[in-house]
């Protein structure tokens, strides 16, 4: 009845290597793929892996039950057969490159006059950022090795002893990938991995400090648990918890160990002893390269053929046809599609607000932001005008916790009011406030989406925003932020769907009106468009609802417990995953309501996490147009036979058979409605100002025939 989540997360990374596989796909792009992968596969060890193996630990404290042990072995097996499939795929587009004239080369396909340039470039651009680190008995290694960096474990032989040393490979201030002078021919194009380059030139590192005979060198990666429990150190301040964390983090479990799988018995014994390896689920055979997620910036010295023509991002006829971003949103909602539409709307509405004499007030929850955020200098530049600006940060958004930790410092310095929400509960909502005066009262204005406020992520991952000055909409995510900073307080939310509060009930409220729909024999359909689904209540209620006769159609990016087209139980439920050129977030829900069509925009996936230990919101969506909009977007994405995948029991990944039908590969017919949809738009609006000029020139002309003055230009 439900597939373990972390199996499901291993089907859906192997979609993503489905890419890497896919001749339409562009070969650079291809290989880039292949760096997603890795870069996945390093998160499911330091989360979910990490995760099991805490599972084990327990059952055998207390019970002895073993079902973690079990499913850990079911994922290695999994990972053993994804790493093998992965390193044949990049032998193969290695050869595929060689066709193209691109040559990803080690060090022993050197010539003389690469290898003595190499030499040069090692030693007075690379050395400075090395220095190895020697193994010994009379220091803790694993307190030393960062997480998840790439090292050679080099061996120096000599007749009395072997002295091991690791090499990390530097990530910062110097690129992974070199590309070689021209040699002979200008159309080759000779590229090599910074690894090669330290193992070509190691003697210059070892040679002027040690006595050996001979000097081997292998990769390995190690990657640590990244969980941590800072829940019930109520006695100490949140940063300083979190801080805390951090450093505990550096040195947790290990949880794999990856290695070049002709690494020599000797080495691997050492690796294992001196980082407290001993158990087999830990260890794996790779190839000669680890950290592939450096391939997601794999360099084209190739041709424009070998990496996607870009999309150019769409104007909101919207915002572009207002003199400012409120008197745009007043007119009417908007809605913005990334990375479809440009993400510059919304920095431009949070420029603006930083100094319109009219804005009071500015509140935004924050998740992940860019690193030069332009969002962040903008609150910063409203607190300089007097707005007042409360920002909510979440510390413990994964893996970002260091980065906002410093954002909060730079804001509380700058005047801005920083919360960090509940202690029990993360901010994951992706709300922004801002209050205008306008007629000597206060207006509101809001945006709730399903994507983080980060420049950099809104170029690849898609989602939605919605923009609206409906005021009741408006007052709800005031209450929103009123929940974060007072948690006490019990708001009732008529339009909102606000986790912890009321989410699953009415979650579990909208699925059984479709359920006692279908019974009563009126046409009842849910479509559902998520990251992930593995909440088993709300599964459970899907089942109930697929045997009432519900038609069921889900779209689930990654994990998926559900099983679709189990006899009598799902046979209503249908299935999908797209992986394509951006990565698929934005999350919608559209129940059928008896031809009401509830449309929500969501930030919450369907995971227990989710809808009762987040703060998280969905908004309805009231404007007909969007709504449609919203409507025909989804069915585009449920008509894709090119990048859609089939889930099934066997989590086997086939594509969506195509048949006879035209080819629709949503993602490229998205862009092309939207551009066609926003032209519409500007028709409108163009008729609507027209309309507009038309009625006041009337009005103007009825009043100077009663007599009053009427001027004509």
């Amino acid at each position: 009845m439900y597939i373990d989540k972390e199996l499901s997360w291993l089907s859906f990374n192997e979609r993503v290597l489905q890419e890497a596989c896919d001749p339409e796909v562009p070969l650079v792009e291809r290989v880039r793929f292949l760096g997603i992968f890795s870069s996945n596969m390093d998160e499911f060890f330091r989360v979910r892996v990490a995760a099991v193996r805490r599972g084990i630990l327990l059952s055998t404290l207390q019970d002895g039950h073993n079902n973690s042990r079990h499913l850990m072995a079911k994922i290695q097996t999994r990972v053993l057969s994804l790493q093998e499939r992965f390193d044949a795929i990049y032998a193969e587009l290695l050869r595929e490159l060689v066709r193209r004239n691109v040559l990803l080369i080690n060090e022993h396909q050197l010539s003389e006059f690469h290898s003595q340039w190499l030499k040069v470039h090692f030693r007075d651009h690379l050395k400075r950022h090395i220095a190895p680190l020697i193994v010994s008995n009379h220091r803790d290694l694993l307190k030393h090795i960062n997480d998840n960096a790439t090292y050679l474990a080099v061996c120096l032989h000599s007749k009395e002893r072997r002295q091991y040393a690791l090499v990390e490979v530097p990530t910062k201030n110097v690129p992974r990938f070199i590309e070689l002078p021209a040699e002979r021919s200008k159309v080759k194009k000779h590229l090599i991995l910074l690894d090669n380059i330290i193992r070509h030139c190691v003697d210059e590192l070892f040679g002027p400090f040690f006595s050996y005979e001979s000097i081997e060198a292998y990769s390995m990666k190690l990657t640590r648990d990244a969980d941590f429990d800072i829940t019930y150190e109520l006695d100490q301040g949140q940063l300083e918890k979190m801080t805390r964390g951090l450093k505990k983090r550096l040195t947790a479990e290990p949880v794999r160990l990856v290695y070049d799988r002709d690494m020599p018995e000797h080495m691997l014994t050492m690796l294992k002893d001196q980082l407290g390896i001993s158990s087999t689920e830990c260890l794996v055979p790779g190839g000669r390269y680890h950290s592939f997620k450096d391939f997601i910036n794999f360099p084209n010295p190739g041709r424009k053929y070998l990496v996607n023509d870009k999309l150019a991002a769409l104007d909101s006829a919207g915002f572009s046809h207002s003199a400012n971003s409120f008197e745009a949103i007043a007119r009417g909602d908007i809605m913005l599609n990334y990375p479809y539409h440009k993400f510059s709307h919304f920095t431009e509405l949070v420029r603006q607000a930083a100094y319109d004499p009219a804005v009071r007030f500015i509140k935004i929850s924050l998740y992940r932001v860019a690193k030069k955020s332009r969002v962040m200098n903008s609150l910063i530049d409203a607190v300089k005008n007097g707005k007042q600006v409360t920002a909510v940060i979440e510390l413990r958004a994964r893996f970002d916790e260091e980065h906002n930790i410093e954002w909060t410092r730079i804001l509380a310095e700058a005047g801005v009011r920083v919360h960090h929400g509940i202690e029990s509960l993360k901010v994951h909502s992706k709300l922004c406030l801002i209050g205008r005066e306008e007629h000597g009262a206060t207006r509101l204005y809001c945006h709730i989406g399903s994507g983080n406020f980060n420049e950099g992520t809104a170029r690849v991952y898609t989602d939605l925003s919605l923009f609206t000055a409906n005021q009741e909409i408006a007052r709800e995510v005031e209450q929103v932020f009123d929940l974060i900073e007072h948690p006490y307080r019990r708001d009732n939310f008529q339009h909102l769907i606000v986790s912890p509060y009321d989410a699953r009930q009415k979650l579990c409220g909208l699925i059984e009106q479709e359920t006692l729909n279908a019974r009563s024999g009126i046409k009842a359909a849910i479509t559902l468009k998520l990251n992930n689904l593995v909440d088993e209540q709300l599964i459970s209620r899907l089942y109930d609802a697929s045997m009432s006769g519900v038609k069921i159609k889900l779209l689930i990016r990654g994990m998926c417990s559900l099983v679709p087209q189990i006899p009598g139980i799902s046979d209503n439920i249908e299935v999908y995953s797209i992986v394509d050129r951006f990565l698929e977030h934005s999350r919608v829900m559209l129940f059928h309501a008896g031809g009401e069509n509830k449309l929500y925009l969501c930030s919450a996936d369907w995971m227990s996490r989710n809808i009762d230990s987040r703060i998280e919101v969905s908004t309805p969506v009231y404007d007909d147009r969007l709504k449609q909009m919203v409507m025909d977007l989804l069915s585009l994405q449920f008509s894709d036979n090119t990048k859609a995948r089939i889930i099934n029991k066997e989590q086997s990944n086939p594509y969506r058979p195509r048949g006879n039908r035209r080819k629709v590969r949503s993602q490229l017919a998205i862009h092309q409605y939207l551009s066609q949809f926003e032209r519409q738009q500007q028709t409108r609006l163009l008729a609507e100002d027209a309309e507009a000029e038309a009625l006041a020139l009337a009005q103007a002309r009825e009043s100077a025939d009663n007599g009053a003055p009427f001027l004509t230009e």
